[in-house]
């Protein structure tokens, strides 16, 4: 078993920990980067979904990478700009 291999299971086991833990990190980064709230919670809302059996802190857990949805390692980010910026100029 790889080292990559384990640290999945670790994170599968204790998925109620991870997501708890990227709580926190949102709310640090929120504190620390004012005015991207909305972004932050995607990002942390993605990255719990990847995780386990999807994200364990939500009301309601019925999206994807949840055990209805498909399962977190076939799910893809996708970042997407902020709507109040344009998309880069290609020369």
């Amino acid at each position: 078993m790889s080292f990559m291999d384990k640290a999945k299971d670790l994170l599968n086991q204790h998925d109620d920990k991870v997501d708890q833990a990227l709580d926190k990190v949102g709310e640090a980064a929120k504190g620390r980067f004012a005015g991207h709230d909305a972004q932050i919670d995607s990002l942390i809302d993605q990255a719990q979904q990847r995780t386990g059996a999807g994200d364990t802190t939500a009301a309601s857990a019925t999206g994807p990478g949840t055990a209805e949805g498909a399962p977190a390692e076939e799910q893809q980010f996708e970042q997407q700009p902020p709507a109040d910026q344009a998309p880069p100029q290609q020369h």
